[in-house]
């Protein structure tokens, strides 16, 4: 670093992380990069509303030059990350056939997770995962596309596998979404149709664990299962999937017995994997990895012997901390607060340890029904929905935004209309058609 130039801060990921670690430098006297392969924060636990048609990509997706506009020493760098020096201090930028090398002095590493099928990636073909704003409407075009489907087809067995939709993963995401294919079959689609009734649809959620909810403690989980049955959801634990096709789900129970359900809807929210670039940073500094490929970090959320660089949300190990959103959102802006301090004294002394303050966790399951635990805490029914919908409605990231997700909402869950039904083919099959051409598929 030249004597005299501003302390230049990188910061790779746009996402909870990397959005709350910008709010706390907008006014720092250091310069700011921040770098995504994609323009827009995303706001993922709303991911499964943009795929039932509830709310619209641009609510949930502002982009991020918009969001830093105010922000003169911030830029923005819409690119993959491919490579970075921790003894150079560079990081390498790959947009289209352009590579930017960028040199900082703090780099903050927020690149967050992707979905896991635990090896077996093959599944992912039927069975899209729900981690970005292309996964979700490519969901929605499978979703809404499915009812088309079972409208032109006059054979009811294969009708029935049209209106089967197979949930995999008893998480947040996994009951959100069954929760809510139930919803918009059962209220929204009334009346849509003329040869066959919507309310017949059928939903099944599989998880491989003993509960759903885990998290959220034996009397909630409890609770969870039996609303997602009285709602109609056919819950199936300690159900292991072993293998999905375009026509349905293998799945083996713990018994050992195995059953094959039809299901031309398939949705994976049965796990995470951190970004490989824990790998990268893992190699270089020593740090250890856990099998899911987050960082082990000092209690500071920086590397061991590299003081300069953070590690932060889904990416990192520390504490036990889970991987969601409000660990990302902390664990962002600590780190910016002692790059802020240490600037302030004039070098890179010791961070403070992470603090982290639980706020709980929240799930809906149904129309006006939701369940949260904050810390002794657990609500459930009405109040938890409500409980949820004030949270996320205040996380939402602008002003607009949140006004125009709370009309959605009002709509959608006072009356029966979803406004963001429309599909087109290419939501469907884009992510197959790029992913058979391989890298030269890829624009960015």
């Amino acid at each position: 670093m030249t004597v005299g130039a501003p302390h230049r801060v990188v910061v790779i990921g746009g996402g909870f992380g990397g959005l709350f670690a910008l709010r706390v430098l907008r006014r720092a006297p250091v310069e700011v990069t921040v770098i995504d392969r994609t323009n827009h924060h995303l706001f993922q636990p709303l991911l499964y509303q943009v795929a039932t048609g509830i709310l619209s990509a641009g609510e949930i997706a502002p982009p991020i030059r918009d969001v830093v506009r105010h922000q003169p020493r911030t830029t923005v760098v819409l690119g993959a990350v491919t490579a970075i020096d921790l003894t150079a201090r560079t990081v390498t930028a790959h947009q289209g056939d352009s590579a930017h090398t960028l040199p900082y002095d703090s780099l903050i590493v927020a690149a967050g997770s992707e979905t896991s099928y635990f090896g077996h990636d093959h599944l992912s073909r039927w069975a899209p995962g729900m981690k970005s704003i292309d996964d979700a409407l490519e969901l929605r075009g499978r979703i809404f596309g499915a009812f088309e489907m079972a409208e032109a087809e006059s054979d009811e067995r294969r009708r029935g596998e049209w209106l089967t939709f197979a949930v995999v993963g008893g998480g947040p995401t996994g009951v959100e979404m069954a929760g809510q294919i139930v919803e918009l079959s059962q209220r929204s689609l009334q009346r849509n149709f003329r040869n066959f009734d919507p309310r017949s649809t059928r939903v099944v959620l599989f998880d491989g664990g003993t509960s759903i909810l885990p998290t959220f403690g034996p009397r909630l989980a409890a609770k969870t299962r039996r609303d997602l049955e009285r709602l109609g959801i056919e819950v199936h634990l300690d159900t292991l999937v072993t293998d999905i096709d375009d026509r349905g789900v293998d799945v083996r129970f713990g018994d050992g017995s195995t059953r094959r359900f039809a299901a031309r809807t398939k949705i994976w929210a049965a796990g995470v994997k951190a970004s490989a670039l824990g790998r990268t940073l893992a190699e270089q500094s020593g740090a250890d990895l856990d099998r899911n490929g987050r960082v082990q970090v000092l209690p500071d959320c920086s590397l061991p012997d590299h003081p300069e660089v953070f590690v932060v949300g889904d990416l990192m190990v520390l504490d036990d901390l889970p991987g969601v959103a409000e660990v990302a959102m902390q664990s962002g802006a600590h780190a910016a607060r002692v790059i802020v301090r240490r600037q302030a004294k004039g070098g890179e002394g010791p961070g403070q340890p992470l603090r982290y303050h639980d706020l709980g966790s929240m799930a809906t399951i149904a129309r006006f029904k939701g369940v949260a635990k904050i810390g002794r805490i657990e609500i459930a029914g009405f109040v938890g929905w409500v409980a949820w919908l004030v949270v996320h409605l205040t996380f939402l990231t602008g002003f607009k935004n949140r006004v125009s997700a709370l009309g959605h909402w009002t709509v959608s869950f006072l009356g029966r209309s979803r406004s963001e039904r429309t599909i087109t083919e290419q939501q469907i099959v884009a992510r197959l058609a790029i992913e058979a051409q391989g890298d030269a598929g890829r624009t960015l």
